[in-house]
């Protein structure tokens, strides 16, 4: 829960809150003061050393010019700074070198000007400070009772007083400009988190898609094929018949469990290791309509294509499988895809190669890769589709997220062929396994 801020720190910050209320109640503050300063003035001098004109008409004026602008000092600071420095060189060269408490707002435009303003006019309007310090100094200079040394007293002092201001504010500026990039910075990062997030939520939504299709396809291409086969079967051998059933069970059972687990990243989003990087699922996540709690289990990986071409036999396809050099354990989001991969290979040659098609499925394991190639004498690209494509396309995006190579089309000769080199970790960074054996 987040601490509201003291009665102190609303009280500090609040002029920084309320710029313009703030400075129009500062310009009203010192004007006051400046006039009631030129009235007291005026009215202690003798009568007969009074002027209408140099005590009352000249001062009163200039304090108007001077000290009005303070209102719009920071929103508008060139033309405050101009105003004023116009007030008080005019009463100057009116013959009145110093209006008390006007003139203290000629360095606040200076500050204001220097640390809000642009370069070209807090350059002039430094320049025109120390020409108005050595102004002074020679209408003092010129002045009855006063002093030379009086008059470079006070030029310094002056000078000194707008030296002091200038840097001041040459520091504000410096700050303000740091407190700008951070303030873009935040805010350029803010949107590239937001990008950031639906990105990944773009990404996440297209994997969950990505397997489902993987799993209801191949699942649901299974389970027809076994219902037709046992079908067709059942007069002559109602064993077959059986045995189509529980390939069926076991197939549903599956696919029902697969599903739980995506449908469950909708719910919790609890990141799935088993997954490709950058992804999520919920292993007890529990499905509407009362389906109940998937039960926890890794997703398959290479290891996984026994059971897979197992399973693909008993749905009547005659597959040959083979495997090549010297396997090994692969990070888990890869061996996922290489499983995805021939399991929508095969899943297509149920549903297009034709009746009785020859698969074979080669997994040739390389010093730093390994190759899934699984193949086909059916129809291939000749057969029927029903014109969505999302399998070769998911087979294509699942080999782009890792960098590897995929191939896929119709083969010299007849049939189809798909072809996915993928890039694995070295044999020297992985520990080896025994070799997988041909079937």
């Amino acid at each position: 829960m987040t601490e509201s801020p003291s009665t102190l720190t609303r009280l500090v910050t609040w002029p920084d809150r309320h710029r313009a209320q703030f400075d129009a109640i500062l310009a009203l503050v010192v004007t006051a003061f400046s006039l009631l300063a030129v009235v007291s003035n005026a009215a202690s001098l003798p009568a007969d050393a009074k002027s209408t004109f140099t005590d009352y008409v000249i001062p009163i004026a200039a304090t108007l010019v001077i000290c009005v602008p303070l209102a719009f000092r920071r929103s508008h600071p060139t033309l405050a700074s101009a105003l004023t420095y116009s007030g008080a060189l005019a009463h100057m060269l009116a013959g009145v070198p110093l209006v008390f408490t006007a003139d203290l707002a000629v360095p606040m435009a200076l500050f204001a000007v220097t640390a809000y303003g642009t370069k070209r006019a807090y350059t002039i309007a430094a320049i025109g400070a120390g020409a108005g310090s050595v102004m002074v100094a020679v209408l003092f200079a010129g002045t009855a009772g006063y002093s030379a040394a009086l008059a470079v007293f006070v030029a310094i002092f002056v000078g000194l007083i707008f030296a002091a201001v200038f840097a001041f504010a040459l520091v504000r500026r410096s700050r303000l400009a740091e407190i700008s990039q951070l303030a873009a910075r935040a805010k350029t990062l803010e949107q590239e988190r937001d990008a950031q997030a639906v990105q990944a939520a773009s990404n996440e939504r297209t994997r969950i898609a990505r397997e489902m299709h993987d799993i209801i396809a191949h699942s649901l291409t299974v389970l027809i094929a076994q219902a037709d086969g046992g079908r067709y079967a059942a007069a002559a051998d109602p064993q077959a018949a059986v045995r189509s059933l529980e390939t069926i069970g076991e197939v549903g059972r599956a696919a029902l469990a697969d599903v739980r687990r995506l449908l469950g990243v909708l719910r919790d989003g609890t990141p799935d290791e088993s997954a490709a990087p950058g992804s999520f699922a919920a292993p007890d996540a529990t499905m509407a309509g009362g389906l109940g709690v998937a039960p926890t289990s890794p997703q398959p990986g290479v290891e996984g294509l026994t059971e897979l071409i197992e399973q693909m036999r008993t749905a009547r396809l005659r597959v040959s499988y083979a495997v090549t050099g010297r396997a090994r354990r692969l990070p888990p989001g890869i061996g996922l895809m290489a499983y995805r991969i021939c399991q929508e290979s095969l899943t297509n040659v149920l549903k297009h190669a034709g009746p009785d098609p020859a698969v074979s499925v080669l997994v040739a394991w390389g010093a730093s890769s390994i190759t899934i190639e699984v193949s086909d004498d059916g129809r291939g690209a000749s057969a029927p589709s029903d014109g969505v494509g999302h399998g070769v396309i998911g087979m294509r995006e699942r080999a782009a997220m890792i960098g590897a190579n995929l191939q896929a089309g119709p083969k010299p000769g007849g049939g189809y062929r798909v072809r996915c080199v993928i890039p694995v970790p070295t044999e020297r960074s992985q520990p080896q396994s025994e070799e997988i054996p041909s079937l």
